[in-house]
């Protein structure tokens, strides 16, 4: 299984690939207050990728703080737990 997903994962980027270097022709990308950004079509493409994959980062980094913070506590719980010896309050009656 782990070689048909390794399979996929490098047509997928053979494909991207070939996409990027027959798409070196420059475009043109209309900013605002009259700025214009000329370069080629696949710089373009890339730099809205990682403005999106840093746009999901920052997106996702309060959540995975907040995760991390929970799991430390849980550990401490967990150690607190652990060394801590349980003494019931009655003996079980005797048959």
């Amino acid at each position: 299984m782990r070689f048909f997903v390794w399979l996929i994962r490098i047509l997928v980027l053979l494909v991207l690939l070939v996409l990027a270097l027959n798409n070196t022709q420059d475009a043109t990308l209309n900013l605002f207050l009259g700025h214009v950004w000329i370069a080629p079509l696949i710089l373009i493409g890339f730099a809205f990728f990682a403005a999106g994959l840093l746009a999901g980062l920052l997106s996702a980094a309060p959540a995975l703080f907040r995760h991390k913070m929970e799991n430390g506590r849980l550990k401490r719980e967990l150690k607190k737990t652990r060394t801590t010896v349980v003494v019931p309050d009655q003996q079980p009656p005797l048959m």
